[in-house]
């Protein structure tokens, strides 16, 4: 897919942010929505320098597997579209060191894109420590004051239509122009990168896991979703093992399932506040 050129966004956003280092919007397209079992069939990634320069990557990525009538009905690629690209293995170390030590933004990049690339980053081998950077969601912005999606994004923040949602490289241009637009329409949003970060991402101190399924509960470590929500993580262990078992072959985040591990081979996580023995 031919780059558009460089976006008159980018500049100002690089000096409104005041960033340090370079920020990654991000976008793909994938054979389904289970970022442990699906892959990825297109990636666009546009990288804004701390100086307002841009760097632009986007390719088609052959699975090696089908992609499904469901699949293509969203993004419009097809097997036959990426029969002659490269599997992700070959573009994966390049594109780890264009995006390593890089914060990232885009739509929905939390929840989806990223946990994929970290997917397939490991199947090639390579560790994509995502989580330490700092992620700025345009989608959380967009929930958190209206509660929409990124066509609807782009008519409400840019007062147009977008009638190519799900082409990775047109989805990263307009999600970094409905940023801008939300930096200026909202003058209680942070500047700074470390706070949008947090207003995007937030937490709570009880989180043990940065998704907050496990939280500690008067020092106690506790799972706090599903069925069994409120119940002690040791109780689960000595009762319902199973349960934990079901756990790890879901969907859950990495740290969800080493915290699972570890709990099934009786080690526990240690409450913050707990005594340091002397």
């Amino acid at each position: 897919m031919a780059d558009e050129g460089p976006s008159p966004a980018a500049k100002p956003l690089a000096e409104r942010l005041r960033l340090q280092r370079p920020l990654v919007f991000l976008d793909v397209e994938s054979t389904g929505v289970s970022a442990s079992s699906d892959r990825i069939v297109e990636i666009a990634a546009l990288r804004i320098s701390p100086d307002g320069s841009e760097e632009y990557r986007c390719m088609r990525v052959n699975p090696g597997i089908p992609i499904p009538a469901d699949a293509t009905a969203i993004h419009g690629i097809t097997d036959a579209d990426i029969a002659d690209a490269l599997p992700f293995t070959a573009h994966a170390k390049a594109l780890w060191q264009f995006l390593n030590e890089c914060d990232f933004a885009g739509f929905g990049v939390a929840h989806f894109d990223l946990p994929l690339l970290e997917a397939e980053f490991g199947r090639a081998g390579l560790q994509f420590a995502w989580r330490s950077r700092r992620v700025v969601d345009a989608m959380a912005i967009f929930h958190n004051k209206e509660r929409r999606d990124l066509p609807a994004a782009v008519g409400f923040y840019l007062g147009r239509d977008f009638d190519s949602a799900h082409a990775a490289g047109q989805d990263v241009r307009a999600t970094l122009e409905v940023l801008c637009a939300q930096l200026e329409r909202y003058d209680d949003l942070p500047c700074d990168l470390d706070e949008l970060h947090c207003y995007c991402n937030p937490t709570s101190p009880d989180w043990i896991d940065p998704d907050g399924k496990f939280v500690w509960s008067s020092g106690v470590a506790t799972i706090a979703f599903g069925r069994r929500k409120g119940t002690p993580l040791a109780r689960l262990v000595a009762d319902e093992p199973d349960y934990l078992a079901w756990i790890l072959s879901s969907e859950f985040s990495s740290e969800v399932k080493g915290l699972v591990r570890k709990a099934l081979n009786g080690e526990y996580p240690q409450a913050p506040d707990a005594a340091t023995p002397g």
